[in-house]
Order: C-alpha cells, then structure tokens, then sequence
C-alpha cells in the first residue's frame, strides 16, 4: 500500500509541475492590449514558431555575422535624443537576410578603405512607444499606430568609417538630426560631403536596401513589408542567440 502512495504523490508531483509550466507558457504567450490593434511577436515562443517555419525570419547578432563590425548604440547610452537610456544592451539585431546582405556591403566597402558603423537596428515595439511620446514628429520617429521598419528587424542606421583612421567620413550631420540637414536630397554641402553620402546611397542600394526620406543615415531592407512588428527585448535575443 505505501509503495501505491508513493507512487501516487509522485504522479501528483509531475502533474502540479506540468501544469504549472503550462499556466506558464500561457501567461507568457498571452496577448496583451495594443491600442492600434498591431500583431505583434513579442514571446519567445511565438518567435521561434515563427523561425522553425521560416529561417529568415531569424534576428541575428549582426557581429557573429560581421565581426569586423562596429556598434555605437546611442540608444544603449544617454547620447541619444531621448536622454535616457531605452537598451540594456549594446547590441544590433536584424533579420538573417539584412545582416547576409550587410555583409557583402562590408566586403565591398574593404576595397574602398571603408567599413560600417552602426548606430542602430532592430528595435523593439516599446521602444518606438517611448520615442513617439518624446518626440512625436512622424518625419523622424515613427508613429506607434503602425510600428516601425526598426521593430521588424529590417533597417539600420548607420554610417561609414575610414579604416586608415578609424573615424567617420564627413556626412551631412551627426545620427538623428531632426533637421532639414538630414533629409538625403539637401543641397547645401560641400562637394566631399554629397558625394560620400551618395556613395553611402548607391552601394548600400546595389545590396538591396533604401534610404529614408528623411534620414540619410537610415536604410531599409527590402521587402520589409512581409517581417512582423516584434518587441522582443535585447536580453531576450542574447540569450536565443547564445
């Protein structure tokens, strides 16, 4: 009889912690409230349903990828529009394909003396939120009501470094110049600055991706229409990326 009751309690045992696991997983998959009614991946587990169906759907450290890559998060730092520190980590994310794209911009790039630096990539949902309420103009921080390309891991902000010296070419501003300045098509520069930033432009869009109408320094993916608003945190990708 004591042997039943052992064996009892242990069934019982197994099925509290299963159960448990399973109000678990719910909680954490459970949709919360969006205001613009968005469909938005932000659990773990709704995220790698998403890549086992289709491997491009993958955020990727960019710098397991290019380790030659340098990172000046600004958004990891209180040097940045907001004041306030929104990553916990200095890191960039993007989707398998942008990163595999990236890459051969960077190899191209070796043959001019030049390589990447990257101000930012993939952000998540809640960060645009926190943008929009510092700064709520749409020509430069997207409007939450429809999420940003950043949230869908398909743009990047960058710039380019010479690789004799290690600092940045002359652009037309510094990263996120809310002003006309940054707009790609103004005229008022010398001759050195347009022509690095069209340079920046063609060989960036000779691997795919765009510029931004108002940022020179922001570029887009292409198709990055068909990836989904994410708001998965930066510790959460560090520890699937590991």
């Amino acid at each position: 009889m004591y042997k039943y009751k052992k064996y009892f309690f242990s069934v019982l045992i197994l099925l509290f912690a299963f159960l448990v696991a399973c109000n678990k997983l719910v909680q954490e998959c459970e949709e919360y409230y969006n205001p613009y009614g968005l469909e938005i991946i932000y659990c773990v587990e709704k995220y790698n349903k998403l890549v086992e169906e289709n491997p491009d759907m993958e955020l990727v450290d960019i710098e397991k990828i290019i380790p030659n890559i340098v990172l000046d998060i600004r958004y990891a730092t209180k040097n940045n529009f907001t004041k306030e520190i929104i990553y916990t980590e200095a890191k960039a994310f993007a989707r398998k394909p942008v990163v595999e794209a990236l890459k051969k911009v960077q190899d191209s790039l070796a043959h001019h003396n030049l390589k990447i630096k990257i101000y930012d990539a993939y952000r998540p949902y809640a960060a645009t939120v926190k943008f929009y309420e510092v700064y709520p103009d749409t020509n430069f921080v997207a409007n939450p009501k429809f999420g940003s390309r950043h949230n869908r891991g398909c743009a990047l902000d960058i710039t380019l470094l010479d690789l004799s010296t290690g600092k940045e070419i002359p652009m037309p501003t510094e990263f996120d110049d809310f002003s006309e300045k940054a707009h790609p098509q103004y005229p008022n520069f010398s001759k050195e600055i347009i022509d690095n930033r069209t340079f920046l432009f063609d060989i960036m869009s000779y691997f795919g991706f765009s510029h931004y109408p108002t940022e020179w320094w922001h570029f887009d993916y292409q198709r990055w229409e068909n990836y989904p608003l994410m708001d998965l945190s930066f510790k959460d990708l560090t520890n699937i990326n590991k």
